[in-house]
């Protein structure tokens, strides 16, 4: 069966024949062989999760075209280096996310937001609309919205997006050439023996029998962080953190090793359950704040979040 190359947003450059839909861009499919029985036998085996009658009826509304924007029926041939258009959809219905964003600063090239804790910032799995993304697109009217960076959905803090294709690269440069200066605050366990600021090294990788965490190993280090003490309360501290790399998880595997884990953190040091819908005990990690040399004009900005931390109530 043909993998295919799957495109999750449309790019920004170019042609793309399925506009903006209620704040959900079209994806794509390069199809990399041809294959008998016709498109709507291939979708139904390229996406067994998805019913095939699901697929029948978008074919037939016309919502899945190719490259030119034609309308492909449920016979239509399957060739090798075709690229189709869809829009993604769920098959259950998603669970509305009860706390919201705030835009923090937009002008004509960026738009700078505050995400609250539990709130995807793109359309993954069984996120939709209720991401970030969308859910600015929809606000704002911003079709060619862009995260420059992300955040996991359990972190709350700053995201900076862009909505200007013109200008995206330099700003997209920022983060290749490590310019931009990012802070995290956390609650966790007291760090004990170590005397404060001090620089935290580790080799990281990609869980090996978890693919969705990530683990530390020898060898020479590649991710980095500065951790400062900035109050403690009984057996609880809050830290500011300085990555200075962007590993996945840094921050919480590194405060994990410590002895410290941040609190509410179903993945450090030990892989939870999921809790599925679950909001009543939020990641008590913030990206606090970003700066950065605008490329455009030379000048520094910076952004903070208005979001806080919350404290664990006194024993």
């Amino acid at each position: 069966m043909s993998r295919g190359r799957k495109g999750h947003q449309a790019e920004a450059n170019a042609y793309v024949p399925l506009p903006v839909r209620d704040g959900v861009a079209p994806s794509y499919l390069w199809l990399t062989e041809t294959r008998a029985g016709g498109m709507l036998r291939f979708l139904s085996e390229r996406y067994p999760d998805v019913a095939s009658s699901s697929w029948a009826a978008r074919l037939e509304r016309g919502e899945i075209v190719d490259a030119k924007g034609a309308p492909l029926r449920a016979d239509s041939p399957v060739r090798q280096g075709m690229r189709i258009w869809y829009y993604r959809e769920l098959e259950q219905p998603e669970t509305p996310i009860p706390f919201q964003e705030r835009v923090l600063f937009m002008d004509e090239h960026l738009l700078v937001a505050d995400k609250p804790h539990f709130l995807p910032t793109i359309p993954t799995g069984r996120f939709l609309k209720e991401t970030l993304l969308v859910r600015l697109k929809r606000a704002h009217d911003l079709p060619h919205l862009v995260p420059i960076h992300r955040l996991d959905r359990e972190t709350a803090g700053v995201v900076i997006f862009s909505h200007n294709p013109d200008t995206r690269g330099a700003y997209q440069s920022m983060f290749q050439k490590r310019v931009v200066s990012k802070t995290y605050e956390a609650l966790a366990g007291v760090i004990e023996g170590r005397e404060f600021p001090f620089t935290y090294r580790s080799r990281m990788r990609d869980g090996l029998d978890q693919f969705f965490i990530s683990e530390e190993v020898e060898g020479e280090p590649n991710s980095e962080t500065l951790i400062e003490l900035l109050e403690r309360r009984g057996q609880v501290a809050r830290y500011r953190l300085h990555p200075h790399t962007g590993r996945k998880h840094q921050l919480r595997l590194h405060l994990a090793a410590l002895g410290a884990p941040i609190l509410n953190d179903a993945f450090y040091p030990v892989a939870l359950p999921c809790k599925g819908d679950d909001f009543s005990a939020p990641l008590q990690l913030l990206a606090r704040s970003i700066s950065f040399p605008d490329p455009l004009t030379g000048e520094t900005r910076s952004f903070a979040s208005a979001l806080a931390l919350d404290w664990p109530p006194a024993a």
